[in-house]
């Protein structure tokens, strides 16, 4: 195995604010060395003269490209174009700058959507574009695809040490709670929270409750992205996940406990439920010897009170 030691390197995490991107400065800080950030008011990553103008000009050595713009079925369904063009922006303008200042090595970040909706399960790397896309974030999928395919072509073309990874879906601190914009873990901490606070008797869920999702703490994630920056150099991008699922009905129940909102679950059957299920295999990270520590309760409650501390935006 190619070890790439992270040790005095100048290490640039696109999307920092974000909750990814907060996690793996975190887990960076473990080692020895120098985190490069930069926010979106000083350079716009759908730029590419201000994007290629930083990467020259700041010469990071490797590159953690988080940045995207992310968002629920709600978001992704009613803003298809900005899903589109900000991510495919963002990833493209970044790959190629960072092939031309000579980067050593870039790790991007994709998703679990990027699999076909009817996927067999649980879902290995080599389901990716054998059948259609759950047509509610299949924008943001797409753009996601792309990123991979970068990657894997300037691997090709240029020799570039660039890699991909697949996160499943994933919570904890810096998460976001808009009830617009979030995914289905925050939306229903917050639902049931407010529940809680004004004393309702019940909270109403989207669907039918029956879809099975996977989650994984963001700290997680961070620890395995950092793993595999230092461990794995190859093109097949590589799933991210806990390799257990949950229905989001026992998942709202989850989020109740730990909230302590005592009230009744109510289904709004006129919402989507989306892909009936996404478990992500997770054997192959699992065989370069890495796997998860948080528990989903453990987790969730540990999310809780970072909620309630205040620190949220919403």
């Amino acid at each position: 195995m190619s070890l790439y030691d992270l040790k005095g390197k100048r290490v640039w995490v696109a999307g920092h604010r974000g909750m990814v991107g907060s996690a793996i400065v975190r887990r960076l800080e473990q080692e020895d060395c120098e985190i490069l950030t930069v926010g979106r008011d000083r350079v716009d990553l759908r730029d590419q003269a201000a994007t290629a103008s930083w990467i020259a000009r700041e010469k990071p050595q490797a590159v953690f490209l988080a940045a995207a713009k992310v968002g629920g079925i709600l978001a992704n369904d009613s803003r298809p174009a900005e899903f589109l063009y900000d991510n495919l922006m963002m990833e493209a303008n970044v790959i190629d700058a960072a092939y031309r200042a000579n980067v050593e090595k870039l790790l991007f970040l994709g998703s679990s959507c990027i699999y076909p909706k009817h996927a067999e399960q649980p879902m290995s790397e080599e389901a990716l574009l054998t059948g259609p896309l759950e047509p509610t974030n299949q924008w943001y999928a797409i753009a996601k695809i792309a990123g991979i395919k970068m990657c894997q072509a300037y691997r090709k073309q240029y020799g570039c040490n660039f890699i991909s990874a697949m996160p499943t879906n994933l919570y904890g601190p810096g998460d976001n709670f808009d009830l617009d914009t979030s995914h289905v873990l925050p939306a229903l901490m917050r639902k049931a929270h407010e529940a809680k606070m004004r004393g309702d008797k019940e909270m109403v869920i989207w669907g039918t409750g029956s879809p099975l999702r996977e989650f994984l703490h963001a700290d997680d994630c961070a620890d395995a992205l950092v793993f595999l920056m230092k461990t794995y150099s190859n093109a097949e991008h590589v799933n991210v996940g806990s390799g257990t699922d949950i229905s989001i009905l026992e998942l709202a129940k989850l989020v109740c406990r730990v909230v302590g909102f005592e009230g009744d679950i109510k289904h709004d059957l006129s919402k989507p439920d989306g892909t009936p299920r996404k478990l992500m295999s997770g054997a192959k990270l699992k065989s370069l010897a890495w796997e998860p520590r948080s528990g989903l309760e453990e987790g969730v409650t540990e999310t809780y009170k970072w909620f309630i501390s205040g620190s949220n935006k919403v």
